[in-house]
């Protein structure tokens, strides 16, 4: 037992020295090598914060029926994660990250069967150098005509490789009654 928590330890102490180095080294952030959904982005997806979280927006929405998911993968640089938070009955939060390939799986099923619109409302994007954050506060339809049926904030980080942009992560969270969206982030 004792040698196992001792090879466990050891394990953290060699990724905690690794991480720390890799994040202090020099080199370059490698872009991710070009593949099928990264050639099927549009140029005018990724030229600009706004258009790569329209494009997000615009490649989720649509009536019942598939999804162009090559274009949804191609906005994310490798390794991106997507991470919903929810709060199940007993009021505890949790978050639980995806990859691009398994929401598009995931939601396949969903949109498949079901219209989903999602928009953009507001936004507040703060830049610095190739980095950068977006709260992105969006209502969801069923019908392009209906009330929102869900309300909330896609916060998204993003990194410009210096020839386009890319979605690192998007992390949302829904609005509930007892949580409702500030004000702040409905202008």
């Amino acid at each position: 037992m004792r040698m196992n928590q001792a090879v466990w330890l050891l394990a953290v102490v060699a990724w905690s020295v690794f991480s720390c180095a890799a994040q202090s080294s020099n080199a370059p952030v490698q872009a991710p090598t070009a593949s099928s959904s990264s050639s099927a982005v549009r140029p005018g997806d990724v030229d600009s914060i706004d258009h790569i979280i329209a494009a997000v927006y615009d490649v989720i929405s649509g009536p019942a029926g598939p999804r162009d998911w090559n274009r949804f993968k191609g906005l994310f640089y490798t390794g991106a994660r997507l991470i919903p938070s929810r709060k199940d009955p007993t009021g505890k939060i949790s978050a639980s990250g995806l990859s691009p390939d398994e929401y598009a799986q995931r939601g396949s099923d969903y949109f498949s069967k079901e219209g989903f619109f999602e928009n953009q409302v507001a936004s507040r994007i703060e830049t610095w150098d190739h980095i950068a954050h977006a709260w992105s506060t969006y209502e969801s339809r069923h019908a392009k005509s209906e009330a929102p049926f869900a309300r909330g904030i896609n916060s998204f980080q993003l990194i410009n490789d210096g020839s386009r942009w890319w979605v690192l992560t998007i992390y949302w969270e829904g609005e509930d009654p007892a949580h409702p969206l500030p004000e702040k982030y409905l202008k």
